[in-house]
């Protein structure tokens, strides 16, 4: 496992998110319904996603479908909110990006040192976001629709700054995970941690993304 091939997959893992989203952003655009893309784009990606936890000697295969899958997904959730708030998807890639490095920097100085009592908060604050936003996605199905979680409230809104942070903090465990095993795991370990931080990047982006909308309705 080595740095470099970390990049490598890294930027050839984006290049198929940005690939997918760019064929439904079309789509959106010519006036497809891509309701289905969209939400399949979601399942699989959590497909995809549970098999690379549980068998990551199968992440060369894996995490590429997994960015595949979920550029699909971010394709029709940017192009529909790009329809509303002509440029949001672009301040949000620009706001991710910074803080991406702004996260970094911190790591890097041992701003926040990354403990064992660190890294179990912060996994069950992860867990339980992606639990309430996983059961509430369900229910949506169903015509039951969470005004606490999905409108804009300030209860909402307060609960995408929390989701907003916690995603940001989530690059301290992928930065820490791959200082760990530099130059000690095997190779396709490198697939596992591109996986890692692809996760952490979209979901802030989308909680930016989702949390710049709530704050234009409001205000």
């Amino acid at each position: 496992m080595t740095m470099t091939g970390i990049f490598l997959k890294s930027i050839s893992s984006l290049l198929l998110v940005s690939m997918s989203l760019w064929y439904v952003w079309g789509l959106v655009y010519k006036g497809v319904d891509v309701k289905w893309y969209t939400s399949g784009g979601l399942l699989a990606a959590i497909v995809f996603s549970i098999l690379t936890s549980y068998k990551k000697t199968w992440a060369p295969v894996t995490v590429p479908l997994y960015a595949f899958a979920k550029g699909f997904f971010l394709g029709g959730f940017s192009a529909y909110i790009n329809r509303q708030f002509d440029g949001y998807p672009m301040k949000a890639v620009g706001i991710t990006v910074v803080a991406f490095f702004v996260v970094l920097v911190l790591y890097q100085l041992r701003i926040i040192k990354v403990t064992k009592k660190f890294r179990a908060i912060l996994i069950s604050a992860s867990f339980t976001i992606m639990m309430i936003y996983l059961i509430s996605w369900v229910l949506s199905f169903f015509g039951i629709y969470n005004y606490l979680l999905w409108g804009v409230s300030w209860f909402a809104i307060l609960f995408n700054v929390v989701a907003a942070v916690v995603a940001s903090l989530t690059l301290l465990l992928d930065f820490d995970r791959i200082d760990r095993e530099l130059g000690k795991a095997p190779k396709y370990m490198e697939w596992v941690a591109t996986w890692g931080l692809l996760v952490s990047l979209i979901w802030l982006y989308v909680e930016v993304l989702r949390l710049m909308k709530k704050l234009a309705i409001r205000f």
